[in-house]
């Protein structure tokens, strides 16, 4: 089966308010997801060892879920403003990648209950986990000039 050509959504490309204020939108969700994990995993760390892991994790992971939507919902409709463009970038398929790999790595971090062993491989994985994230936002910050 054929599908035409999707050109996008170019209207919100070239609106004066649109894309700027999307791209603040992202700007917030990479924030509010990156600053809530920055603390747990620095808890796992060991820093701050009077708060409760667990109630630093219940309390952090509704405001990186939030963050998480604001940062997809956002980058999807960033994306449609250029979607040709965007897949023939090599930098944006390095950030989609690093993206995946993060959720990955945060979707075991969770299934093996790494808080609660707060081991060295939960360790590890919140070192992988903001390498991750840092490549990412990199990534996207190198887009439009790639």
């Amino acid at each position: 089966m054929n599908f035409p050509p999707f050109d996008g959504l170019p209207a919100l490309a070239s609106h004066p308010w649109a894309y700027p204020a999307l791209e603040v939108v992202h700007t917030v969700g990479i924030a509010l997801l990156l600053g809530s994990l920055v603390l747990v995993e620095l808890r796992v760390w060991g820093a701050g060892a009077e708060l409760s892991l667990q109630a630093l994790a219940r309390l952090a992971l509704p405001v990186t879920v939030a963050g998480f939507a604001l940062v997809v919902l956002s980058g999807l409709l960033l994306f449609a403003a250029q979607p040709n463009e965007m897949l023939a970038n090599r930098t944006f398929l390095l950030k989609l990648g690093l993206v995946s790999l993060a959720g990955l790595n945060a979707a075991f971090f969770h299934a093996r209950g790494s808080l609660a062993l707060n081991d060295g491989l939960a360790r590890a994985q919140t070192v992988l986990s903001l390498g991750l994230w840092l490549a990412a936002i990199i990534c996207g910050r190198f887009i439009a000039y790639t």
